[in-house]
């Protein structure tokens, strides 16, 4: 009896000895298995040809560039006043009437002297030029000297939109170029380069242009509009959207993830050109129409990356 129970712990030994040893095989089988690859879901886009327009977008403020001043042509009172600020006047409309002192003091004694001599001692000041009534200084019974100040009116002929453009922009812009206004009442108006000013502003080193608008719009001084000049326009090239562009964190150099085959994406590096809205011209490489660029899903991929596409 003792025997038997020997040879069975010692059979059971042996069980246990040939089943430890079996483990650690198996886990170094399992440790030498390769890693399943990451796969990463992306959508693609194919390249558009088309036209691209980047565009120049600064303020331009409305102004008359020239103003008429209204001046009395004698000493004397003012007995009756035709204009109002912010009415229209025609060339040659009388606005003031001066009685000179001379008559004010005499009164009619010199026809009552001679009755051929009319002498009434009035002097009707005319508009010199079409324009708004921007300024008025006198009103009547007040007494003026000869060539003071009677009024303003700002020449309609003379109104633009004064834009100040960065003078390293100066090359993009040239005169009788089309230039688009956007009023703050969403209006648009369709205007050309009229003329540069001749000084720049020391502090912000931006030059004055003048833009002429068509027709006769009764827009008020002082107001700001957003103009649109275009910089820079391509025909018939290559664009991406801007999601298909990476780049490092300087931003100096650019790249795109491309797909080789069904299922692998490689790093391209491309030179960009203009952009124009959500769309970046693409200088080169030369893509195919048939390419298939990463636009979603590519940040942070590496290159050769495997990749499943999505719709």
């Amino acid at each position: 009896m003792p025997f038997k129970s020997l040879l069975a712990i010692l059979t059971a030994a042996v069980i246990c000895s040939s089943c430890g040893g079996n483990a650690p095989a198996d886990a170094g089988a399992a440790a030498d298995a390769p890693a399943a690859a990451t796969v990463t879901p992306v959508k693609v886009t194919t390249v558009d040809q088309s036209s691209l327009t980047d565009y120049i977008e600064l303020n331009a403020t409305s102004s008359f560039l020239q103003k008429n001043y209204v001046k009395a042509n004698a000493i004397g009172y003012i007995q009756k006043v035709n204009a109002q600020i912010g009415h229209y006047v025609n060339k040659g409309e009388v606005l003031f009437t001066i009685k000179t002192k001379e008559s004010q003091s005499i009164g009619n004694s010199i026809n009552i002297l001679d009755t051929t001599f009319k002498f009434s001692g009035l002097n009707k000041i005319k508009a010199s030029e079409h324009g708004y009534i921007t300024q008025l200084s006198h009103q009547v019974g007040d007494y003026v000297q000869d060539g003071e100040q009677l009024a303003i009116i700002s020449d309609r002929s003379s109104f633009a939109f004064i834009m100040q453009l960065p003078y390293e922009l100066r090359a993009s812009v040239t005169n009788n170029q089309d230039v688009l206004l956007s009023l703050p009442d969403g209006t648009k108006l369709n205007g050309k380069v009229n003329s540069f000013m001749p000084t720049v502003d020391t502090l912000s080193q931006t030059q004055g242009i003048v833009i002429k608008v068509a027709g006769n719009n009764t827009i008020p001084e002082n107001l700001v509009a957003r103009a649109r000049i275009v910089k820079t326009a391509r025909s018939n090239t290559i664009s991406l959207p801007s999601s298909a562009i990476l780049s490092n964190e300087t931003q100096t150099e650019f790249w795109v993830m491309k797909l080789i085959d069904a299922n692998t994406a490689v790093k391209t590096p491309i030179k960009k050109g203009i952009e124009s809205g959500d769309k970046i011209e693409i200088l080169s490489p030369r893509f195919s129409p048939n390419d298939k660029i990463i636009i979603s899903g590519n940040y942070g991929l590496a290159d050769t990356a495997k990749v499943k596409i999505i719709k």
